[in-house]
């Protein structure tokens, strides 16, 4: 979304094309990205039997519950949407969001349980920002009963899963948007760096380095009774029945449990930063090597450390290595943040960059979070806040015919992106076929990690299936109380 407030056209295109140079991207980058923005805001239709897009959110709540952003992504498409209903199975979070919306001017209905919302005639599309191990049963839910979804990463908990939402989403010709905004967003750096990749200017790629983060531990977290207005039954779900657990932290930053926020270092619920930021950067390196819809054909264990096993704690490893090799010999490593050392790298400008000190730095190190691809004639780091690379040259203007077919279009708001596509009945950037072919290979770092197993795992992405019986047999996972997913 643009918004110049009282800037004339041309001053508020100066003023948004310098700060994306000021943000290291070259100026002509910055130029069609200004530009591909400009033409998304003024191309804004209504939709929808009333004028709108009636939305329902599932998995709601205060911060940092990702629905909040999102939400607020949505409502600045106000000419688009409006929203009608929200359902979470803690009523504190339900209450919280009705307020919320509320006060925005929505006329919200708020649900405990998501087969009202998805089956209520007052919604045309849901945003799904529940926990993972419940994306693909409400998402395919919802898809059944005529909703177009935007489905919070990571898309599913298993591979089982992924491939029905595929299924799924071909069967009720519903639209599809996997929350993997890095492909639109962060000033299209990412977008920018998988051109020049795709361009050939660092060469043949070699390695992809996705550094995403350890996990964090806990120890023991004591049992105690679920809040009161928590169906703790229904949280869990497909997942097994296990005691609410809840623990004060010692900073008081962040509380020590297995629901809210932190089930995501449990690997009954999630994937720990494996499939959490890995589901970020392992999709740009799915993107960047043209692997879309595909994958590696092994994966292999590198190095982790013993993860916590005694039941009442975080068991996600906290930290390690896996390597994945793809058919045309480029290897994938996703790491806690072992990568190697790349220095003489510099932005567009030829700058290197600062830290939030402000100390200049030649390179990033092994830790730095974010994508490292060395090609055979150069190198290339993206993250969040930096573009950098070996040589200058790399950042020179695109001629239209170097230009992969990334996509139809150059979006710059994910969800603005999903809405255009609920409007056309088009394939969003992030579609189901992309968002689980890219979930897929996040679980196989995971069941490489948990299975330990010393040689590589071979993998078919075609039949989606591995050379070890005892992977195959971690494709999916046995879910609890009759939720099915087909």
């Amino acid at each position: 979304m643009l918004d110049r407030g009282n800037l004339s056209r041309r001053g508020f295109m100066s003023r948004s094309v310098g700060a994306l140079m000021l943000a290291g991207l070259p100026e002509w980058y910055a130029h069609d990205r200004f530009g591909a923005a400009a033409r998304s805001a003024e191309d804004v239709k209504p939709t929808g039997a009333n004028g709108k897009l009636n939305i329902g959110v599932i998995g709601v709540g205060p911060n940092p519950r990702r629905s909040n952003a999102l939400y607020n992504e949505a409502k600045k498409f106000k000419d688009k949407v409006t929203f009608t209903a929200v359902c979470d199975v803690d009523g504190r979070h339900v209450g919280h969001a009705v307020t919320q919306y509320k006060r925005d001017g929505f006329d919200v209905r708020g649900f405990t349980d998501f087969r009202d919302l998805v089956n209520n005639k007052n919604v045309d599309a849901v945003i799904v920002a529940t926990p993972d191990h419940w994306h693909a049963v409400i998402a395919i839910a919802a898809m059944k009963a005529g909703k177009d979804v935007y489905c919070e990463k990571p898309l599913t908990l298993t591979i089982e899963e992924a491939l029905a939402m595929k299924k799924a989403t071909a069967e009720t010709k519903r639209v599809l948007q996997t929350g993997s905004q890095q492909r639109c967003e962060m000033q299209g750096r990412f977008r920018l760096a998988t051109e020049l990749v795709r361009a050939g200017r660092i060469g043949k790629v070699e390695s992809i380095e996705c550094r995403v983060g350890s996990n964090p531990r806990s120890g023991p977290i004591k049992e105690v009774e679920a809040p009161k207005e928590l169906d703790w039954d229904m949280w869990l779900g497909p997942a097994p029945k296990v005691p609410y657990r809840w623990a004060e932290s010692p900073d008081r930053r962040e509380d020590f449990t297995n629901c809210h926020y932190q089930f995501r270092w449990w690997y009954e619920y999630s994937g720990g930063k494996m499939t959490d930021w890995g589901a970020h950067h392992i999709d740009i390196a799915q993107w960047m090597l043209n692997m879309d819809g595909s994958g590696p054909v092994s994966v292999e264990l590198n190095e982790c450390a013993k993860p916590y096993s005694k039941g009442d704690g975080y068991n996600c490893h906290e930290t390690f290595k896996v390597t994945h090799t793809y058919a045309t010999g480029a290897k994938m490593e996703v790491s806690h943040g072992a990568g190697s050392t790349a220095t003489g790298l510099a932005d567009a400008k030829g700058a290197k960059w600062r830290d939030r000190t402000g100390k200049e730095q030649d390179g990033v190190n092994g830790g730095q979070n974010g994508l490292l691809v060395k090609g055979d004639k150069g190198t290339l780091f993206v993250s969040r806040e930096l573009l950098l690379a070996s040589d200058k040259a790399v950042f020179a203007p695109l001629k239209d015919g170097d230009r992969a077919k990334l996509y139809g279009s150059v979006p710059t708001n994910h969800m603005g992106n999903f809405l255009d596509c609920v409007q056309s009945r088009e394939t969003p950037i992030c579609g189901v076929e992309v968002g689980a072919g890219s979930v897929i290979v996040c679980h196989l770092g995971t069941i490489a990690l948990r299975l330990g197993k010393s040689k590589p795992l071979t993998w078919d992405p075609k039949t989606s299936t591995f050379g070890d019986e005892d992977a195959n047999k971690m494709i999916a996972r046995e879910r609890r109380g009759g939720w099915k997913i087909s």
